[in-house]
């Protein structure tokens, strides 16, 4: 392997995360006074063989990407399965054995993303039918009965699988408004009137927010859940204030989500039920509230330093290994552990928007940019609904989370993060006359097609 597909921060951070991961199993054994077993060696084995593979496949296929971004994905996943681990040998459950299937599927769907996908400009050519695709998963908990969507219609069952197609309509998503944005940009750029200093948009211009806004309330009403459409419209938002540099959009953006709010809320009793909880969880503790009251008391409990491993309850809080999964961490690791978890985020969300920042063509400033808003918005909602700050929404947290659906969505969102990167820097480097560094992996056309000029503006 030549020098210059050489990443050597990347396979040094992974190795890092494999032994962070291989402490916290033996500390758990430690703390529960089990025996050590060929277990423990058989899962960080497999640990190191699969985010092996994956380090492989960007060395050879995205020499130029990013380097932090998959191990901290790694080192998150890795936490995520020694928590659910921890919870299952309190619950007598498996539900760790499917994370490490799901975990294995998904390095493979990434590895899949980075080989078949040759430049993130090829993604621009098939924006209105991922657009058109994202609406049919948005919509297919609605007419596909189950029994698992008694609560919220959010799930399908094929066979023995339950999907939540919802994961991966978000990215689809997302890459046609990014399209749409680019491509009809003028539209949200000319200026109407202007009321206490903002300029705002003509109101026939306004129709694209309007349309986002109407289907995030259509999948509110008909799933009963309102997270998965505040995450989509609060990364719409996002994109096109990034987009036109107006905060007019903004204030708009706002006042449709509050409007939008109240009527769900007046609607559907589980939003009601979530919000009375909200305001006092301790008032309905032998109900509704007993879940986050017991979260709230669990974290209480851990303190700054937290329980250690093994030595809390986190199993008390219901679906601790999903929703609830960030309260088992600052519950048994503390304030300092959660506060290391966000930290871990806040660097994969900030790589996220530096590789929109550096990428030269306005399409993938606005899909890396708006897949970094989704993952910021979704810890931001999960921490909040955990600690009282916010209702409970339902979203899961980004590669910790037990669950297939939202597991494989993230790593194809991290593939697509990284392939951006890689050809922002093959781009850049052959812009600059670099070329050895154009020479990587072929000629700089196969980066994509100049920017339309929407890079202009977010810099400025």
């Amino acid at each position: 392997m030549s020098r210059a597909h050489f990443r050597p921060t990347e396979l040094t951070l992974l190795v890092f995360s494999a032994l962070i991961l291989g402490v916290a199993l033996v500390a758990l054994q430690i703390s529960l006074e089990n025996d050590l077993d060929s277990e423990v060696f058989t899962v960080v084995g497999g640990y190191v063989a699969t985010f092996g593979v994956a380090h492989v496949v960007l060395c050879l296929k995205a020499p130029e990407a990013d380097q932090i971004m998959l191990p901290i994905a790694a080192l998150l996943n890795a936490l995520g399965l020694v928590m659910i681990y921890r919870i299952d040998l309190a619950l007598d459950s498996s539900r760790a054995t499917s994370q490490i299937m799901w975990t294995v599927i998904g390095v493979v769907i990434f590895c899949a993303v980075i080989i078949a996908m040759k430049s993130h400009q090829n993604l621009q050519n098939y924006a209105y039918l991922l657009g058109l695709g994202g609406l049919v998963l948005s919509a297919l908990p609605i007419v596909w009965p189950t029994s698992i969507n008694a609560d919220a219609k959010v799930w399908i069952s094929i066979g023995p699988v339950s999907i939540q197609p919802g994961e991966f309509a978000k990215i689809m998503l997302l890459i046609f408004f990014a399209a749409l944005l680019v491509n009809k940009r003028t539209m949200f750029t000319v200026a109407g009137r202007r009321v206490l200093g903002l300029q705002f948009p003509r109101l026939r211009d306004l129709g694209p927010i309007l349309l986002v806004w109407g289907i995030a309330i259509l999948i509110m009403a008909a799933q009963n859940d309102f997270g998965p459409a505040l995450l989509l419209f609060g990364t719409v938002l996002g994109m096109l204030y990034i987009a036109t540099g107006r905060p007019s959009w903004l204030v708009i953006g706002i006042g449709l989500a509050a409007i939008g709010a109240w009527g769900v809320f007046q609607i559907s009793d589980k939003i009601q039920d979530r919000f009375t909880n909200y305001l006092d969880p301790i008032a309905n503790y032998d109900g509704n509230g007993y879940q986050l009251a017991q979260a709230l008391f669990g974290m209480s409990f851990g303190g700054v330093t937290g329980t250690g491993l093994g030595e809390g309850y986190p199993q008390i809080v219901p679906v601790a290994w999903s929703d609830f999964i960030l309260s088992s961490v600052g519950e048994e690791l503390g304030f300092v552990g959660l506060a290391a978890v966000l930290i871990l985020f806040a660097v994969l969300v900030t790589r996220g928007f530096t590789t929109a920042l550096r990428t030269p063509d306005s399409f993938g400033k606005l899909v890396s940019a708006g897949l970094s808003f989704t993952m910021a918005i979704q810890v931001f909602v999960v921490t909040g609904g955990i600690s009282k700050l916010l209702p409970m929404t339902g979203l899961t947290t980004p590669f910790m989370s037990h669950g297939g659906s939202s597991l494989l969505a993230n790593y194809i969102l991290l593939a697509i993060l990284l392939k951006i990167s890689h050809d922002g820097r093959l781009r850049r480097a052959a812009a600059a006359g670099d070329s050895t560094a154009a020479a990587v992996d072929g000629p700089a056309d196969s980066a994509g097609h100049p920017g339309t000029g929407l890079n202009q503006e977010v810099q400025k």
